[in-house]
């Protein structure tokens, strides 16, 4: 690992560890909310049940925290799995039509908290 991926390693691996960790207790309602605009981009996640459905996002995002957090991951590597994971933030973010101005590209007011998850698909391509 290079000394200048230390900073964005660090970062953006304890944000996402963070928000995966907040989700262990995630209540069946606000896992459906999550199910439903994950659906927008990835139809296949609207089979799961929503608790199930928390429960992978939780892992998914603890998983991709540690492994920016762990010195001995590639920082390839580690970018190969944010870059994953950020790309389909972004496709959630492009496939739902309120998040976008009538451009499509553009956040709405809605969409700014979700736009703004693109840092990491930069950071992703940096490592």
């Amino acid at each position: 690992m290079k000394l200048s991926h230390i900073p964005l390693r660090l970062t953006t691996g304890a944000y996402i560890l963070n928000s995966g960790l907040n989700k262990r207790n995630l209540d069946d309602e606000s896992a459906a909310g999550l199910q439903h605009l994950a659906g927008n981009a990835f139809p296949q996640v609207l089979d799961l049940e929503p608790a199930r459905f928390g429960k992978l996002l939780c892992a998914a995002e603890i998983g991709v925290g540690l492994t920016l957090l762990t010195p001995f991951v590639p920082s390839r590597l580690a970018g190969l799995v944010l870059g994953a994971f950020s790309g389909g933030m972004m496709r959630m973010y492009l496939k739902t039509p309120d998040f976008t101005e009538d451009d499509g590209i553009r956040p709405s007011a809605d969409g700014v908290p979700f736009a703004k998850d693109i840092w990491m698909l930069g950071i992703a391509a940096a490592l």
